[in-house]
């Protein structure tokens, strides 16, 4: 095993999202940063967006949004259980799932911070919205983000740094659906600049996000962060996958164990490790990082590391329309959004709340496989004209809801996976709570009526989805020990 004689202020472990912001951060303020990345920088060149076949990489391919499928080099094999085994996407590379994302950029409303006092489910967080929103309106600035000011949904906010982006006939047409009916929507923010910012040039409407930005006008952090950071002494090792955290004699942090890129096992130390990889990674490192002293791993001794799995309940509606609504052009992120129904009302049978995103949609092949409906167009007669039913005329409005944090939803090490160098994988175990099968059920029923009210002749339903996307909780914040992971300061 090799070591590094010299020893770091603060090692960072995660490129994506987290991990280029806290590593620019440091280094502005005069930090030694390393951070170590088990994938490595993605050519533009090679993105799918570029290739006339990106939609195959919904299926299969080296691009893939599941790690099971893609099995690229730096991937680890994810196993899934519950009686809704989720789907486990996340993008192992510089920038790591930002690459994949759609740029959507909300932000928690005052009251998610106070679910527990004003619901009585979930907990306070120990943080408030004022406390972070600084920290958001930094963010908005570095990402760079499209926008308006005025939303009446959310406390106030600074300009964006570029104006929304275009809502486009699908846009508009959903929009005179909501206001028919009284109902709340707002152009959406999306981490997807207007106008020319920062040195990178503005989105030209290419429709393929989800695919890799070619030209960075997506925010994804290996064009925002990490040049900067890279400009301010920091440090990024790629192809280092991180094995476990070392202690010293006294249980204090000294490092990382890590396997290079020739695969030899290095040690690398530190005054500080922060820990950026996502709802999944994060607890499977921490439950890794056995010792003597912390024999359930690191930051255990609540026994929740992993435990209150969190992932947002998903169900899209596909309203078909006579006219044109082209929803493959333009950026893929929610030109609009609405959160009418955010906010909890029990009349509604269920606590907290939903936004629902109005979305643009892929092209033909995506269209002729179901889209987010799962209803492929059939073969034979009748093919084409149901595609050029479909194709062009969707508006789809999905369902994003809260989730309620519950500890039989987690992620623990699996005793027989692990990944090329012999690291246990993890196993992730997801059920639909009864809250959120009521939420689907009353979210199809007003989204329903929202696409009707705008036009729409038929509506196509996925029903109750495989739960995907966005991986959260696993490591609570809380003041209390014996019920959290971390305190305010992580």
């Amino acid at each position: 095993m090799g070591s590094e004689n010299k020893r770091t202020d603060v090692i960072v472990i995660g490129s994506g999202a987290a991990g280029a912001a806290v590593t620019w951060r440091l280094a502005e303020l005069g930090a030694k940063v390393t951070c170590l990345e088990q994938g490595d920088w993605v050519k533009p060149g090679d993105y799918p967006s570029t290739q006339p076949n990106y939609e195959v990489q919904l299926k299969r391919g080296p691009f893939h949004f599941n790690p099971n499928i893609r099995k690229r080099p730096e991937d680890y094999p994810v196993v899934t259980g519950g009686k809704n085994p989720p789907d486990i996407l996340m993008f192992n590379a510089v920038g790591g799932s930002t690459i994949h994302w759609t740029g959507h950029f909300p932000r928690f409303h005052p009251s998610d911070f106070r679910v527990k006092t004003l619901d009585g489910v979930g907990d306070d967080w120990p943080i408030t919205y004022r406390d972070l929103e600084p920290f958001y309106d930094a963010n908005d600035h570095g990402m760079g983000v499209a926008g308006i000011t005025g939303d009446p949904c959310n406390p106030p906010r600074k300009r964006r740094p570029t104006p929304p982006l275009p809502l486009g006939t699908l846009g508009e047409t959903i929009a005179r659906g909501f206001d028919k009916l009284g109902w709340y929507w707002w152009p959406s923010d999306n981490a997807i600049i207007s106008r020319d910012f920062d040195g990178r040039p503005a989105c030209t409407l290419h429709g393929k996000c989800m695919f890799g930005c070619p030209i960075g006008a997506k925010a994804s952090t290996d064009v925002t962060y990490w040049p900067k950071a890279l400009k301010k002494g920091a440090e990024i090792r790629t192809r280092a996958r991180v094995q476990e955290i070392t202690l010293d004699a006294q249980g204090r942090v000294r490092g990382v164990l890590y396997h290079d890129s020739k695969g030899e096992l290095q040690e690398a130390r530190a005054r500080v490790v922060v820990i950026c990889c996502n709802g999944v990674g994060t607890p499977r490192l921490l439950l890794n990082s056995k010792s003597r002293l912390f024999p359930d791993g690191l930051a255990n001794s609540s026994g929740l590391v992993g435990k209150n799995f969190m992932i947002h309940p998903f169900r899209f509606l596909d309203g078909i329309f006579e006219d044109r609504m082209d929803g493959w052009k333009g950026p893929f992120g929610a030109p609009a959004f609405s959160q009418h129904f955010y906010e909890t009302d029990l009349a509604r049978g269920f606590v907290r709340g939903f936004s629902f995103q109005l979305e643009r949609s892929f092209g033909p092949l995506w269209e002729s496989w179901g889209g987010a409906i799962a209803k492929p167009v059939q073969w034979g007669r009748g093919h084409h004209s149901e595609m050029q039913k479909r194709f062009g005329h969707i508006i789809r409005v999905t369902l994003i809801g809260e989730d309620l944090p519950e500890e039989h939803n987690r992620v623990e090490l699996d005793p027989e996976i692990t990944d090329s160098s012999g690291i246990p994988g993890p196993r992730v175990t997801y059920t639909y709570s009864e809250n959120s099968l009521r939420m689907h059920e009353y979210a199809r029923k007003v989204g329903t009526e929202v696409l009707k009210a705008a036009g729409a002749y038929e509506i196509q339903d996925s029903g109750v989805i495989q739960p995907a996307f966005h991986l959260m909780g696993t490591a609570r914040m809380g003041n209390d020990p014996q019920k959290s992971v971390v305190n305010r300061w992580h």
